[in-house]
């Protein structure tokens, strides 16, 4: 290879890297800026140096610190965390299974979370953590299920994105023969449940989550190197000396407890997961497949419908609404386009 090529390959890497850098700082500038805004406005507004002083407690304020700390940090926090946890997942499955439709809630791994929820709701009475500890269980399983269906001296993309397909549509009809046998009560309880809003998640099931993203996030960016290689194909990642099944394994293993996680705490909110890896390989551009910088989207969505589907409604309304109203057309445009390259499958 000649010093010239070197140079330019040198000179891509180098805009790539400053490129990736300023986009995921930008994005984490703004999430930090929707985090603050969550919390300014509602019935009682208060200035961003009010709540960055009570959430830091800089300087008490009984008053402040109950409106900032004790009503808007659980929704915010939640929002927070549960568009991190799904960006991520999200961005880890297309990227894994090399098509923009698989996201997690497509493959069935939100409809095993959404029909073990829901029936605890219905037969056990459930509520609080134990519907957060039946999701996170239910979605495990329904992935762990398609992968052994998917296994054939390997796992190959299209046929787990096939088999989630079969798989949701199957825990979907059980849903909804669990709704059928329901009271009215707990058909109520478990249709809120299942429009997915970041304002339901009590303190002990969002704190869950709070104490796993520190682990789960850095693991998923570390794991990183080995998911671009194996979108070169396997062959390809074993000759640059990747394991491609245990890596394959690792790397669905920590998208699915993201996903499993973030659904346990806040419900089926859907289209986030689905959306932001695309949005920010627009912004990242030659740089794509940033996981943190997919995170980072995943984040600033979710906080962004949080605030339009509670403050610009006539009536507050859950966060899923929003998500579901802006996404489907998103779908349906993506599945037009790809279509047209050919690039469905």
């Amino acid at each position: 290879m000649s010093v010239a090529t070197l140079d330019t390959l040198r000179v891509t890497r180098r805009r790539r890297s400053v490129r990736s850098i300023t986009v995921t700082t930008v994005l984490a500038l703004l999430v930090a800026a929707l985090f603050v805004l969550t919390m300014m406005v509602g019935s009682f507004r208060l200035t961003a140096g009010q709540v960055i002083v009570s959430v830091l407690h800089l300087e008490p304020n009984p008053g402040i610190d109950f409106v900032v700390r004790g009503l808007r940090l659980p929704t915010a926090g939640a929002g927070l965390a549960v568009g991190l946890a799904l960006g991520a997942s999200g961005t880890v499955f297309q990227q894994l299974l090399r098509n923009p439709l698989a996201s997690p809630d497509f493959v069935g791994v939100t409809s095993g979370a959404s029909l073990a929820a829901v029936g605890g709701i219905v037969f056990l009475q459930a509520a609080g953590l134990a519907v957060c500890a039946y999701a996170l269980g239910g979605a495990l399983l329904a992935a762990l299920l398609m992968y052994v269906l998917a296994w054939r001296d390997g796992v190959s993309g299209y046929r787990f994105i096939l088999i989630g397909i079969g798989v949701a549509a199957f825990f979907d009809g059980l849903i909804g023969y669990v709704l059928s046998r329901a009271r009215l009560t707990e058909a109520r309880q478990a249709m809120h449940w299942l429009t997915g809003s970041v304002g339901q998640a009590s303190e002990s099931e969002l704190r869950i989550l709070l104490y796993a993203l520190p682990v789960l996030l850095p693991v998923a960016v570390l794991l990183q190197r080995h998911l671009r290689a194996l979108e070169l194909g396997d062959d390809t990642a074993r000759a640059l000396g990747t394991r491609t099944e245990l890596s394959r394994a690792a790397l669905l293993g920590t998208a699915v407890l993201l996903v499993a996680l973030a659904v346990a705490v806040a419900g089926p909110i859907v289209f986030v997961a689905l959306v932001a890896g695309p949005v920010a390989n627009r912004l990242l551009g030659p740089a794509t497949g940033g996981i943190a910088a997919a995170a980072l989207t995943g984040a600033a969505l979710l906080l962004t419908a949080d605030l339009v589907a509670v403050h610009l409604m006539p009536s507050p309304l859950p966060t899923g609404v929003v998500t579901g109203a802006v996404g489907a057309p998103y779908l349906l445009w993506l599945l037009a386009t790809t279509n047209r390259r050919g690039a469905g499958g």
